[in-house]
């Protein structure tokens, strides 16, 4: 944080002393080798799961159970009010490299936010059209990639850019897909070996699910992968030879990619066949709905599949990304992949043949002819972490049909059935601790009523069917009867640790650390720190906005920080905000009180401000450690030109932070406030 220097010899002396930092360099984010992408993330997190494997596991400690009740607020900054829209969402985990926070917001607006004092250093506005339409489940993105020096972005209306990572500026841009087809990129672009890898949301929109990979440097298409085979691919004979529904077929990849870079491997899981409830339409098992791939990292050629729901006709897709760990089972080690799915269970693989390493049993299930419903589905063995039938029907709904278990099938009448639509396990990533082999779940409690099954038009040839659901029946979610499900998961059995009920869903990701804590955000806006092997709550504080992404956990200048996002989320049903926070232990900031105040630059009487003597104060006291022109002093004070909140110096000068003391008992408040505004207004860039 800013460093100012005691005027009195004696202060400067004993400053100096305190410095062991460098000044901070501008070092270019580099094509990160796979052993970079693989480390746990400490310095840096520069994935959108932290690493490869997407396990977003911290292993730093200096937050812990016996710290976690000194963690305050940093600082908070707005991101100028991007996002805040009735339609958009906040979901986006923020990436850090090199004292830069990069972070997107629901509107696809990207901001670079300098971690010593959470000033914008740029912004990127990717000024959407506001006619764009069929996006499903809100506008939001789900975070950027990194890599050589650029930041990729994929947006609501099918472009994949890349930002150069100093200015914003747009090193190319590529139309990875139009969205009057249906398409959106919702998901973080992910960086590996020079390529930019991503998938495409859209399901409800009657598409053909792909994933794509990008040149880094040029943004040249480099392969393609079709998540609903053509003919001739692998896995088409399970869709209708006499028709084109496979061209319709959905299974969108909602979330980032995991790679083994060892195996040259890319894993990820799919979304439901199109249309959703209409299974009359699609005779087969639909590959590659809902189901878990594994494609070549170089080619884009497939490899194996495991398929989670045969031709799924209940939307029992599979957001939730995808997580690698290895792990003894048996006393064996085992290349294992895990993936929380809507139908309430995690499905575990070995990763290197797709084949369960748990056990997962077919079995029998009722039918439903007209909706040609396959006759077993997949049971993993171990626990569900919701559950997954219904006890009493609700009030104004037909009598329960099979107790209103998974996998009971319907038609246009309907059926109440658990688990709903939403899940289960929705796109809120899980989080992995290789020490306990534990996965830790968001999950929400709920019944659907699901009716559909009679044949629907087939979309019109793009660009006429802007817009258009294809669902062949419609989402029926039963009111009230909702509720959050956190649990944790032993991934040596599929059984469960612990679980807990919240009173509303979760919908926030989570992110686990070697200090003995999992973190993990509500939407009422708290962000709550669990204990990770029993659950107890030992800390929340209060955002001001949805809490519903996860944090990132990094150290930087030999200290751990939190970096939270909280901008709410339409279907949590969570208050908005435009927040950025950075936490720490013993940050200074103890609530939301305190950090609004620090923005509120009216707060502050300008008219009472002596710039002159705030210059003289300076030279004196500051200029060792900052230069003479904020450019940095011998002293090891960072350059200041990013330091143009008033506010935010006034309280660094008052409170001091890190190596810095505070000042208030040095100087009067009349001087703090004509210093600080001596750096924002003559030596801050802006």
């Amino acid at each position: 944080m800013m460093q100012l220097c005691n005027r009195s010899i004696q202060s400067i002396f004993l400053y100096f002393l305190a410095i062991t930092t460098l000044l901070s360099q501008n070092n270019d984010i580099p094509a990160f080798t796979s052993d970079s992408l693989l480390a746990t993330p400490i310095d840096a997190w520069i994935t959108n799961g932290g690493t490869l494997y997407n396990q977003r596991y911290s292993p730093l400690s200096e937050i812990s159970t016996q710290t976690i009740e000194s963690l305050e607020g940093v600082w908070m900054t707005h991101l100028n009010g991007s996002g805040i829209g009735a339609r958009f969402s906040g979901e986006a985990q923020p990436l850090f490299y090199d004292g830069v926070i990069y972070v997107i917001t629901g509107e696809d607006d990207v901001f670079a936010i300098a971690i010593e004092t959470g000033e914008i250093i740029w912004t990127y506005e990717a000024n959407l059209f506001d006619g764009i339409e069929g996006i499903c489940c809100g506008w939001t993105s789900r975070g950027v990639g990194m890599g050589d020096n650029k930041i990729f972005v994929g947006q609501l209306d099918g472009k994949l850019l890349a930002l150069d990572k100093d200015s914003g500026e747009v090193v190319w841009s590529m139309l990875a897909e139009v969205w009057e087809d249906g398409y959106s990129i919702t998901s973080a672009p992910l960086y590996f070996n020079g390529q930019v890898i991503t998938g495409f949301a859209g399901g409800e929109n009657g598409i053909q699910g792909k994933v794509k990979s990008y040149d880094a440097t040029t943004g040249d298409l480099l392969w393609t992968f079709n998540t609903i085979p053509n003919p001739g691919e692998f896995g088409h004979d399970t869709w209708p030879q006499d028709s084109d529904a496979y061209k319709y077929g959905g299974a969108p990849v909602w979330q980032t990619p995991a790679i083994d870079p060892e195996l040259n491997l890319i894993y990820f899981s799919t979304g439901n066949p199109g249309p959703d409830f209409g299974g009359s339409m699609r005779p087969g098992d639909n590959l590659f709905a809902n189901s878990i791939v594994a494609i070549d990292a170089l080619t884009g050629q497939y490899r194996w599949h495991f398929q989670q729901v045969h031709h799924d006709i209940w939307d029992y897709d599979a957001p939730n990304p995808v997580v690698l760990f290895d792990i003894d089972i048996n006393g064996e080690p085992k290349k294992g992949l895990a993936q929380a799915s809507k139908t309430g269970w995690v499905y575990i693989l070995d990763r290197i043949t797709g084949k369960p390493l748990i056990g997962i049993e077919e079995r029998p299930v009722p039918q439903e002819p007209r909706q040609f419903t396959s006759p077993t589905q997949p049971y993993p063995i171990g626990d569900a972490f919701v559950p997954q039938s219904i006890d009493i029907a609700p009030e104004g709904y037909p009598e329960l049909i099979n107790q209103g278990r998974i996998f009971t099938p319907f038609w246009t009448e309907g059926a109440v059935i658990k688990p709903s639509h939403n899940g289960g396990a929705n796109w809120p990533p899980s989080s992995y601790n290789p020490l306990s082999g534990t996965l830790y779940v968001c999950a929400t409690d709920r019944m659907s009523f699901f009716r559909g099954g009679e044949p629907e038009e087939i979309p019109l040839a793009p660009p006429s069917r802007t817009g258009d659901r294809y669902l062949g029946g419609r989402f029926g979610a039963v009111a009230n009867f909702i509720s959050g499900v956190f649990v944790a998961m032993d991934m040596r059995t599929n059984k469960i640790i612990w679980q807990q009920r919240w009173a509303d869903r979760c919908y926030s990701g989570s992110t686990t650390t070697a200090g003995g804590l999992t973190f993990v955000g509500r939407n009422d806006g708290r962000l709550t720190a669990l204990e990770s092997h029993t659950g107890d709550l030992l800390w929340e504080f209060q955002t001001g906005a949805g809490m519903n992404t996860p944090v990132t956990s990094i150290e930087y200048k030999d200290k751990q920080y939190l970096i939270a996002y909280a901008a709410g989320n339409t279907f949590a049903g969570s208050e908005k905000g435009d927040n950025l926070w950075l936490f720490a232990i013993d940050g200074g900031i103890t609530d939301l009180s305190m950090a609004e105040q620090a923005n509120d630059t009216d707060a502050i009487d300008l008219t009472k401000i002596n710039l002159i003597n705030g210059e003289s104060l300076y030279a004196s006291a500051c200029s060792f450690c900052h230069g003479e022109n904020g450019e940095g002093g011998h002293g090891g004070g960072i350059p200041l030109e990013d330091a143009s909140n008033i506010n935010f110096v006034v309280s660094r000068i008052s409170d001091g932070m890190n190596a810095m003391p505070g000042f208030s008992s040095v100087l009067s408040n009349e001087e703090i406030l004509d210093v600080a505004a001596y750096v924002s207004q003559e030596l801050a860039l802006d």
